[in-house]
């Protein structure tokens, strides 16, 4: 490969180094080292700012990004959310509720594929910001966990809005594919 295609390819080699830490940071949270499964979790954060900021600062969008890109931080939060349920850590309906949002969209994209009305995919505001929601949630209780912070206090509430901004998020985009395939 030659430095100009190396460099080409980098936002989606910097994509798959972090698909390739969600098994790491699901090992790391079984075996109890929480400062490393923190440390994953921080990095893999870390890689996807940085690969997006290359992909549209040096123009290196590719269609391979956006679909690597997404899929590679649904693996993650997925993954960390089932992980630090069945640990104990969170309550196993929160993360079959982020499982199933995104299985829900996912099942809802190749359905459409499938009756060739293919439905456009555009994070919807309050998409945005139930991820960015999940994201410090499980930040925070990986952090709390890694430093040894209590969790009490502060993790119902914010399970509660992680609940609340993941039902809401399902239902607009539940909407929008309704009204998509019915026109």
């Amino acid at each position: 490969m030659s430095r100009s295609s190396l460099f080409r390819s980098l936002p989606n080699l910097i994509t798959v180094g972090r698909l390739l830490l969600v098994p790491v940071a699901i090992a790391m949270i079984a075996a109890g080292h929480w400062t490393l499964a923190f440390s994953v979790f921080v990095a893999a954060g870390i890689s996807d700012g940085i690969d997006g900021f290359i992909a549209k600062h040096f123009d290196l969008r590719s269609e391979l990004g956006a679909y690597l890109d997404p899929l590679a931080d649904k693996a993650l939060l997925m993954s960390i959310y089932v992980t630090l349920a069945v640990e104990g850590v969170l309550p196993g309906a929160v993360a079959i509720l982020v499982v199933s949002r995104d299985l829900m969209i996912v099942g809802a994209v190749m359905i459409s594929w499938g009756l060739d009305k293919p439905v456009e995919i555009r994070p919807l505001l309050v998409s945005k910001i139930n991820t960015v929601a999940q994201i410090l949630l499980a930040a925070m209780v990986l952090g709390a966990k890694a430093f040894d912070l209590g969790l009490e206090g502060w993790l119902g509430p914010a399970i509660a809005l992680v609940t609340a901004l993941t039902v809401l998020s399902m239902a607009a985009y539940l909407l929008q594919w309704l009204k998509h395939m019915s026109g």
